[in-house]
């Protein structure tokens, strides 16, 4: 009877072992429907029609308010591991100046891009301080109105 106890006591703890590692699916940004976003025609909608099919666009572009996205990103990732990306979809709407649609254009994961940083620093430029001339490199320069290093043309 207590080997019982005993090999129900871990099957219960090698459960709740496995279940600590399973694998999630995340969705992130906007849930796009197909049959909507193939709804959208150039020539035949304008910002207020789009706004009402797809709905507000997950950002505009930056230099150009003329140009709406809609990112759509899923991912999947197992216990505390890196998500990986599965499926992206970046639907990009631009219209012209009368505020017409010009263009619907769809890309995928083939652009999703895998950034490194450089070590554990960041590179900068310009000249490398020392420790010591990091520390007390301020020192009567804070409160004068001066940049480090620099006199003034009255003195």
């Amino acid at each position: 009877m207590a080997v019982s106890f005993r090999a129900l006591g871990v099957l219960v703890l090698a459960g709740t072992a496995l279940t600590a590692c399973t694998g999630y699916r995340e969705s992130r940004g906007y849930i796009l429907d197909q049959e909507l976003a193939a709804a959208v025609q150039p020539g035949v909608d304008n910002k207020e029609s789009v706004q009402k099919t797809l709905g507000r666009p997950t950002f505009t572009a930056q230099f150009d308010p003329n140009e709406w996205y809609y990112v759509s990103r899923q991912t999947n990732a197992l216990a505390f591991r890196k998500p990986r990306v599965t499926d992206q979809t970046v639907l990009r709407v631009r219209f012209d100046q009368a505020g017409n649609v010009a263009a619907v254009d769809r890309t995928g994961k083939e652009l999703v891009a895998s950034i490194d940083p450089y070590g554990k620093e960041t590179p900068t430029l310009g000249r490398r301080n020392s420790f010591f001339e990091e520390f007390f490199g301020n020192i009567g320069v804070v409160g004068s109105g001066n940049p480090a290093g620099q006199t003034r043309p009255d003195r």
